[in-house]
């Protein structure tokens, strides 16, 4: 295990479930890292979209095989235990060589108006950039609405319109007018038709965040209650000579996840936020095993009806997790400190 300085904590009322939900093992396909799924409830079923690296033997980088990049889908009837469907909705073998897309990668899931949203990266031949798209009811196929300029990515749909605009939170790579090394902060755009986006404000930046010094960025899409919208955020530390974690020769960050609320007529006003970390890595597949250790990066968030929050979360970009706390709670983070 990597020595860490300062040490982080999850919140006191996060409870884990102490074994991942979703691994390679439960997949009836090629699958070596299966994580950083969106997930939400659809026509009465939980529906999860994950993100399946293939081709990446342990302890060997580079993979010996060409790697590839499927989706997965997969259904619950307790948002516990799952079932994988026999067929990826997407796996990037099947684009044409000729294709400028290569991939598309970590899904962000979100239902408005009783319609399934997709939000993805792509990696092209020209930049990382940011899909939204709508998917069949069938969920075998998916229709691309609107493609970003590069380079942009974490993209998350709220779940209504706002003002009568569609809404998304973003983060775009500034690189050279930040400075640093990443330096990478939250953005929301809106849109009349999910096609055309704009009128781009900046929501938060990593200096606002204390257990930030890279990069921040959004995770979960936003769910909706009377105090405000909750969202969560991914959250990176840079720390130099931490050694090696997971499979590559360096690996000098680690990931938690922040939870924040955002204004609900104006969302790109921060009205309060935990100024801990919502979730860190702590348990053994966290932090000891996996591609790239230390790190926490949810996907998706569903507020029961008892007000019990599901929150779902990929870690170590190995394996699929689920923690749980009440949405009392999860406010009184945000607004203790105010």
């Amino acid at each position: 295990m990597a020595i860490f300085t300062p040490p982080l904590y999850t919140a006191s009322c996060i409870k884990k479930i102490e074994k991942p939900i979703l691994t390679r093992n439960d997949v009836p396909y090629e699958a070596s890292l299966v994580f950083n799924a969106g997930v939400t409830k659809y026509q009465g079923k939980y529906i999860m979209i994950f993100r399946d690296d293939y081709n990446f033997e342990e302890n060997v980088w580079p993979p010996v095989k060409k790697p590839g990049t499927l989706l997965g889908v997969a259904e619950s009837d307790d948002g516990v235990h799952w079932t994988v469907r026999e067929k990826p909705l997407f796996d990037s073998a099947s684009l044409p060589k000729e294709s400028d897309i290569r991939r598309y990668y970590d899904p962000r899931l979100t239902v408005i108006d009783d319609k399934l949203y997709l939000c993805l990266a792509t990696d092209t031949r020209h930049g990382i950039r940011g899909v939204i798209a709508d998917i069949n009811d069938s969920l075998d196929s998916f229709n691309i609405l609107s493609v970003s300029t590069p380079d942009n990515r974490n993209m998350v749909l709220f779940p209504e319109r706002i003002g009568g605009m569609y809404v998304r939170l973003e983060r775009p790579f500034t690189v050279y007018s930040r400075g640093g090394k990443d330096r990478f902060d939250i953005w929301a755009s809106r849109s009349p038709d999910l096609k055309y986006w704009g009128d781009t404000e900046l929501v938060m930046g990593v200096e606002h965040v204390p257990f930030a010094n890279d990069k921040i960025g959004p995770a979960a899409p936003p769910i909706k209650t009377k105090y405000g919208w909750l969202t969560t955020f991914h959250a990176v530390d840079r720390q130099a000579g931490r050694g090696k974690n997971g499979w590559e020769p360096s690996w000098d960050k680690r990931y938690t996840a922040g939870i924040m609320l955002l204004d609900l007529e104006d969302p790109t006003k921060v009205i309060g936020m935990s100024k801990e970390p919502l979730i860190a890595p702590e348990l053994p597949f966290e932090t000891d095993e996996g591609f790239r250790q230390n790190v926490i990066f949810p996907g998706g968030m569903i507020l029961e009806d008892d007000e019990t929050v599901k929150i779902y979360y990929g870690a170590s970009d190995t394996v699929e997790c689920l923690a749980t706390a009440s949405l009392s709670d999860l406010i009184a983070l945000c607004t203790e400190q105010l």
